[in-house]
């Protein structure tokens, strides 16, 4: 991407914009909600098709000029339908927190229950934390982790869901590092009469191509983004049985937006067919590999794994015996060139604001070309810098390795603005 425009008539953002090409490509990025999206996908997002109005779907618009909108549209939604096996798709929606809102007001009425992930025990804002319109507009109730193992017990789940009787059963997590089992909340929602939503946002890389099972088979509306694990642009998209599919429509267009985003769904169209390939393939197998990998060695250089290791591209670490915050944590990787994000753990008595832990994923160094080796790298400075936050030295000995590191794993190295 070459343009001397941008550069003559807005120099400050063209310098954001340049010290952010320079940050992805000299920092070791482990946050697990992001990706680098390759250059074909930034292409498409950055399209003319960014001018155009396309309100409504292919075939029926409420714009003209929208023949090439329809073509770019369709082949977004037959590659989704294709990748991930789903009856229906739509590919409008701007976030993963959109699609979920979409879900629930397809189904839902003010006041219905909701039976999903607790925030602090890795589930999502939109799944029912009382900040969040989910947590203002319906009656929210809980499901966690066994505090011994951090894994989901399900029977537990059952018997929450037949005391609560919610309308709406959601599976899904930001920070739950193991296979979800969505057979087991299919068979729970069948049993207390309940539409079963699974939120795939973070896995779906993974489920696309084989790396966990999929929820499609069981789940009335699987919701996810279109980046994380599957490396396109920013935005949203619903998956559900076709009984659904008109309801699901109509409260997207014109229940809740305008026109779509045409150049965000083109780039969503290249992801997904980027996705389709055999080299999406062994990139997913690459990413939990690099996690396990990752993993294993932060836990015998002292560190403590929720759950005692991954299943998938993340893991959260309990940082409660190392006297360093999830805040700390962040800030001192950061200062050495590691950038993760704080996180709540499960029990966490500190506020969401300074945390017990750190949230890592393996899917940037992952596109990077990274492998295990060089997570044994990265996992045991991750170790170093916690170990000694307040040693300056030591933060200037990790910044220099990474930088090395870096070098050697160029990302984005023929862009410029």
């Amino acid at each position: 991407m070459n343009d001397d425009d941008l550069k003559k008539f807005d120099p400050e953002i063209y310098r954001a914009i340049e010290q952010e090409i320079k940050r992805e490509q000299d920092k070791i990025v482990l946050i697990a909600s992001e990706n680098y999206a390759s250059r074909a996908v930034l292409q498409a997002q950055g399209s003319v098709f960014t001018n155009k109005y396309a309100e409504g779907y292919p075939g029926r618009r409420y714009y003209g000029g929208c023949e090439f909108a329809d073509q770019v549209e369709t082949l977004a939604i037959e590659r989704a339908k294709e990748l991930f096996g789903a009856e229906h798709v739509n590919v409008q929606l701007h976030s993963g927190s959109q699609a979920n809102m979409a879900v629930y007001f397809s189904v839902l009425k003010p006041g219905d229950r909701i039976l999903g992930m607790d925030l602090s025990h890795g589930g999502h804002l939109s799944h029912g934390a009382k900040v969040n319109f989910t947590g203002k507009y319906y009656k929210i109730f809980s499901y966690g982790v066994d505090r011994i193992t951090g894994m989901i017990d399900y029977d537990k789940v059952r018997k929450l869901a037949k005391k609560h009787k919610p309308k709406l059963l959601l599976a899904g997590a930001s920070a739950y590092s193991r296979t979800l089992d969505f057979k087991a909340f299919a068979d729970i929602a069948n049993e207390v009469k309940a539409y079963f939503m699974a939120d795939i946002a973070h896995i779906a890389g993974l489920i696309a191509t084989g790396n966990h099972p999929s929820p499609v088979p069981y789940a009335d509306f699987v919701t996810s983004t279109s980046h994380k694990t599957l490396r396109g642009p920013r935005g949203g998209m619903i998956m559900c049985k076709s009984e659904y599919a008109r309801v699901i429509d109509r409260v997207v267009f014109p229940g809740m937006q305008g026109g779509p985003l045409v150049h965000i769904i083109a780039a969503k169209a290249v992801a997904f067919k980027e996705a389709l390939t055999k080299e999406f393939k062994k990139y997913q197998v690459q990413i939990v590999r690099n996690a396990r990998e990752m993993a294993d060695i932060l836990m015998g250089r002292g560190l403590k794994v929720i759950s005692g290791g991954t299943d998938t591209h993340l893991m959260l670490i309990d940082l409660t015996e190392l006297n360093i915050t999830g805040n700390e944590a962040e800030t001192a990787l950061d200062l050495a060139g590691i950038t993760v994000n704080k996180n709540s753990i499960p029990y966490d008595k500190k506020p969401a604001t300074i945390t017990s832990g750190i949230r890592v994923g393996t899917p940037i160094v992952t596109s990077r070309k990274m492998k295990e080796p060089e997570m044994v790298v990265i996992a045991e400075l991750i170790a170093a810098v916690l170990h000694d936050h307040r040693n300056s030295a030591t933060i200037k000995r990790v910044r220099n390795k990474v930088k090395s590191l870096c070098k050697q794993f160029p990302v984005y190295e023929d862009i410029t603005i």
